[in-house]
């Protein structure tokens, strides 16, 4: 476009146009920011940049949208404003049908499922881990979709993505996992048989613990995925451009960032079988984990930047653990830069399956002799007491 005028316009007039609007785009090595939320028509009435509207057009979204689809090995990528957002989107643009889930899983999600009969949904909950459980709950026929996390929160149980996915189509069922702890650096489920993978990408995707988004990749352009798509234009359930501008920052060193954190993570693990206070490591990375020969055939890459410890005196010392150390952060979430330390427990409150004794570790980017050294101190003093 042609910013020179044809004459000479009032201040008011100048500041407004704001030159440059509707250039192509620059040689920046920094991909800029799309804040439009609309976009000019051509001479001829049409629209030959392809972008209408902001709600579905906006190209800062959609190159992150590419960029997650690539790293999916997917057809099409969606995001949405949340995680929980993307994954309610699934199951909300299924007909009334029965679906297989997870019972160890993302407890926000779980708690949504428990109530998905207002939808006309009936939800089986199953050790996804046992595949005698999978098959004898599948309904032939009657099962739309089978919801796989893998590994889980906070248990880090292992499904076997190829075998889940055999017997789910083998049935007439789609399959989705939510793939949100293992990232594409480490597993990637269409590739295994699944038709969607889910992530939250407020967690590794990003990594910064500055964006709260969701994303959906899928294998292909199915009716599901049709009916996910409209529903996400017409609810209004988008990404911010802004927010999908700082994904795209975060995921430029994703595969940085979460093999470094499974390194550390995994040598964690192994330093703190052995400590008194310490009844249970639980990360899929350790050969005595029950899903660790699965594990390593699907995440060749690394077993992840997350574990989970069994305290052996209970619920008060896990409480006492968390609130003594110095270098992780006692907040909600994972996948940052940051170390994180939880009481999960507390935090899924009544109802949940998550033991007392239990301490969810997310490791960041600190070096890893003083992540242990932290938390072994604070394990030293319940010794102790």
């Amino acid at each position: 476009m042609d910013d020179r005028p044809s004459r000479r316009f009032l201040p008011r007039t100048v500041t407004t146009r704001a030159l440059g609007v509707g250039r192509p785009p620059s040689t920046a090595l920094t991909p800029s920011i799309d804040m439009s939320t609309t976009y000019v028509r051509d001479p001829d009435n049409g629209y030959s940049s392809g972008h209408v509207y902001g709600r579905k057009d906006n190209a800062t979204v959609q190159q992150a949208e590419r960029q997650v689809a690539e790293l999916e090995h997917a057809r099409d990528a969606l995001l949405f404003g949340s995680g929980m957002a993307a994954a309610t989107a699934v199951f909300t643009a299924l007909p009334p049908t029965h679906i297989v889930a997870p019972r160890d899983m993302y407890w926000g999600l779980r708690v949504w499922l428990q109530s998905a009969h207002r939808y006309g949904h009936e939800v089986s909950f199953v050790d996804m881990s046992r595949l005698d459980e999978v098959r004898s709950a599948l309904r032939i026929g009657k099962t739309g979709l089978v919801w796989i996390e893998t590994p889980s929160n906070p248990l880090w149980t292992v499904t076997d993505i190829s075998a889940v996915s055999d017997l789910a189509h083998r049935a007439g069922a789609m399959v989705c996992a939510d793939s949100t702890v293992a990232t594409p650096v480490l597993t990637n489920p269409l590739v295994f048989g699944a038709d969607i993978v889910m992530h939250s990408a407020t967690k590794y995707l990003n990594g910064h613990s500055d964006v709260v988004a969701g994303a959906l990749a899928s294998a292909d352009r199915s009716e599901l995925w049709l009916r996910i798509k409209d529903m996400r234009d017409q609810q209004g359930a988008v990404l911010g451009s802004f927010d999908a501008w700082l994904l795209t920052r975060g995921l430029r060193t994703l595969d940085l960032r979460v093999k470094e954190q499974s390194r550390s993570a995994a040598w964690i693990a192994e330093q703190l079988r052995g400590h008194p206070a310490v009844g249970a490591v639980l990360y899929p990375g350790l050969p005595d984990h029950p899903g660790y020969a699965v594990a390593t055939r699907q995440m060749p890459n690394g077993f992840g930047g997350m574990l989970s410890l069994r305290l052996r005196g209970g619920v008060a010392a896990a409480i006492t653990a968390a609130a003594q150390v110095q270098l992780w952060r006692r907040a909600t979430s994972f996948g940052g830069i940051e170390s994180l330390i939880e009481h999960r427990a507390s935090i899924e409150g009544e109802g949940s399956p998550c033991p007392d004794d239990l301490l969810r570790l997310s490791v960041g980017l600190e070096d890893p002799s003083d992540l242990y050294r932290d938390l072994a101190d604070s394990l030293d003093l319940l010794t102790h007491m």
